[in-house]
């Protein structure tokens, strides 16, 4: 095992790395060497260090399957320290397990659940913060944080919805891409250097290809250079406002999946504001935490909107008429809920409409895309083949 130590000796502060069975061999062989040791600690393996962050780390799924044993256990009548006390002995996972001992600590050092929530935003969104907050004032969080896992759960279902989904096509395509580099860069040119010794008329497609695999055969680690290079710029590029904005715009024009996208952000704002609005929280404090989870920029704006009118005065209702971005079918139940005062009931039954859409909305996009990428894929490969046999077959009718 290896150890990292700090020792002085002549009036020098020396650092190094040392191999050994424990601590104590390491400082008594300082010791016996006349170092005065400062400081040992054993070296972490990089690889092992990640590993351990990576199957440590505190998941959104630990997060959902802590609200619900915690909701499970404040309705069966335990203390929320109590129930903290019980979560402490029960999880296994370090990162989840520090999570939970310090939640714990804070609350009986005399903090609230919402305050010392607020202290992990890496974990805990606003719109949790606020049912909680919500329930401590209601005295009903056991009641709210039922339908808070609830609610998580059903984010997470669709989230695993929309990844299973995704998952063949990007196979597919990640595969094919794959076999074409591997085939133009070293496979295709040693097919055809058997070109080169025959004077033959080459179709343009071969020719192509032959440029293409020449140049891709000398400088493929610049082209994977260039590559990567691109991704890495594409992906600041979309992490910044305007990335942000246009690529929000443009996944809401595309034909299989803006349909999916849509319906996806009105299933979690319909759903969250009925959450919100049946726990006692205020339009336009729903709104703003709409605003903050919503996760695409068009809609964020859309939000945004009907919060300054709601603040003027204007019913929710006709706030999202004027936003032509939702759909009548939404801006009709959210008026007649106003009306009739059971706007969170609606709100829950628009929403359960939307992920009946949604499922169909997931399941056309499905059908559309792999055909899309097989019909892709099998051009691709016949334009590759016919290049290659084409000549083949010019210079076997030549003889």
């Amino acid at each position: 095992m290896l150890f990292c130590y700090r020792a002085f000796r002549n009036n020098k502060i020396i650092s190094k790395t040392v191999e050994a069975e424990n601590e104590k061999t390491v400082a008594f062989n300082l010791k016996r060497q006349g170092f005065f040791l400062i400081e040992i600690k054993p070296k972490e393996n990089l690889i092992e260090s990640n590993l351990a962050f990576f199957f440590n780390r505190v998941s959104f799924t630990d997060i959902v399957d802590l609200t619900r044993q915690l909701a499970i256990m404040l309705n069966a009548g335990l203390t929320l320290v109590d129930s903290f006390d019980i979560l402490k002995k029960q999880v296994s996972k370090k990162g989840l397990s520090k999570l939970v001992n310090n939640i714990e600590k804070e609350i009986k050092e005399g903090d609230s659940f919402s305050m010392v929530l607020k202290k992990y935003p890496q974990f805990f969104s606003n719109l949790y913060i606020s049912l909680v907050k919500s329930g401590e004032a209601s005295g009903k969080l056991s009641d709210i944080l039922l339908k808070l896992a609830q609610n998580l759960e059903k984010q997470r279902e669709f989230q695993g919805k929309i990844k299973g989904a995704m998952i063949y096509p990007m196979i597919l395509i990640l595969g094919m891409v794959g076999v074409m580099f591997i085939m133009v860069t070293f496979v295709i040119p040693k097919l055809l250097n058997l070109y080169k010794d025959f004077n033959l008329s080459l179709p343009l497609t071969t020719q192509i290809l032959m440029a293409a695999s020449s140049f891709s055969a000398k400088y493929w680690p610049i082209i994977i250079a260039f590559f990567i290079g691109l991704y890495i710029l594409v992906k600041r590029f979309l992490r910044s406002n305007q990335g942000k904005l246009f690529s929000d715009s443009t996944v809401l024009k595309l034909p299989a999946i803006s349909n999916v996208v849509k319906i996806s952000s009105l299933v979690d704002a319909t759903r969250t504001l009925s959450i919100l609005i049946g726990s006692g929280v205020s339009i336009l404090e729903s709104l703003e935490i709409i605003i903050e989870t919503v996760n695409n920029v068009i809609y964020q704006k859309a939000f945004r909107n009907v919060y300054k009118e709601v603040e003027r005065g204007v019913s929710l209702g006709s706030a999202m008429l004027q936003e032509q971005i939702f759909p009548p079918i939404l801006v009709q139940m959210v008026i007649v809920g106003e009306q009739t005062g059971k706007l969170d009931e609606t709100l829950g039954r628009i929403s359960h409409y939307f992920e009946m859409e949604s499922d169909l909305a997931v399941k056309t996009m499905t059908s559309l895309i792999e055909p899309s990428i097989l019909v892709v894929l099998g051009a691709a490969v016949g334009i590759l083949v016919m290049s290659v046999i084409t000549p083949i077959y010019q210079l076997t009718s030549s003889f």
